[in-house]
């Protein structure tokens, strides 16, 4: 059995047959958590991951059934932190999952410069609500406002976190794309994997994934357009295997 606090539930990750901890008005995860973890390019049979931003830890237990590595989690807010550390032990994932309560900005010092082969991060996408916004639901605006760290945080810490030739890979909004690639470049983290997610044929992008490499030469790909809904409002064939599995 799972200890569920206030208004939270269990909620099930089909294709991956586990469950997560979520809650309405504190984090539950959305199509970028999937479309990362599903994006990254993982080492299948070892290795060190690490996550950052970690919210409810939904992108460690995506990436646990794609890799026997060991995969850490890091969140700053301590109701998030508790959901990901009780859905790890429900799953009895203990044993390659593990997440730490805390900053990013503190971890290179924490756990060491260069140790990881793979780095992801869902960073909040937007500048720093108002103070009305704050305190309507300070979780949620924590989690999406760039309050506690901003996209140069993100890029920066994962650069000091990951091996040289390791990746690092990004989910944002195309609006910071220019921005994500010159913070990219700054910190020697080549782009090397390009790729833009559309509600629907027709549509703008509303999503980007991004995969660099740690010192790398410039070959930068863009990858075939990824389209969320078709004309029935149905999830596409490519959304529902990545949420569902290949039926």
């Amino acid at each position: 059995m799972v200890e569920l606090k206030e208004d939270e539930r269990l909620d099930y990750l089909l294709a991956e047959k586990l469950r997560i901890i979520q809650s309405p008005t504190v984090f539950a995860f959305s199509l970028d958590a999937v479309l990362l973890a599903k994006f990254v390019y993982v080492p299948i049979q070892k290795g060190k991951l690490i996550d950052l931003c970690s919210g409810n830890g939904v992108i460690p237990l995506f990436l646990s059934t794609r890799t026997k590595g060991s995969i850490t989690g890091i969140e700053i807010q301590r109701r998030l932190f508790d959901m990901a550390v009780r859905s790890i032990r429900y799953n009895c994932l203990e044993s390659r999952l593990q997440m730490i309560h805390g900053d990013i900005k503190d971890m290179p010092k924490q756990l060491g410069y260069g140790k990881y082969d793979v780095v992801t991060c869902n960073p909040p996408y937007f500048i720093t609500p108002s103070k009305e916004e704050m305190n309507r639901n300070e979780h949620l605006a924590i989690a999406r406002h760039e309050i506690l760290c901003n996209l140069e945080d993100a890029v920066r810490v994962s650069s000091q976190l990951v091996r040289t030739g390791g990746k690092v890979a990004f989910v944002h909004r195309p609006g910071r794309l220019a921005d994500l690639i010159v913070m990219m470049c700054k910190y020697k983290l080549e782009p090397k994997r390009l790729q833009f997610i559309y509600p629907k044929l027709g549509k703008e992008a509303n999503m980007i994934l991004v995969e660099a490499v740690k010192d790398g030469k410039p070959d930068l790909k863009i990858l075939r357009p990824f389209i969320v809904y078709n004309d029935k409002n149905e999830y596409t064939k490519e959304m529902r295997e990545l949420l569902y599995g290949k039926q």
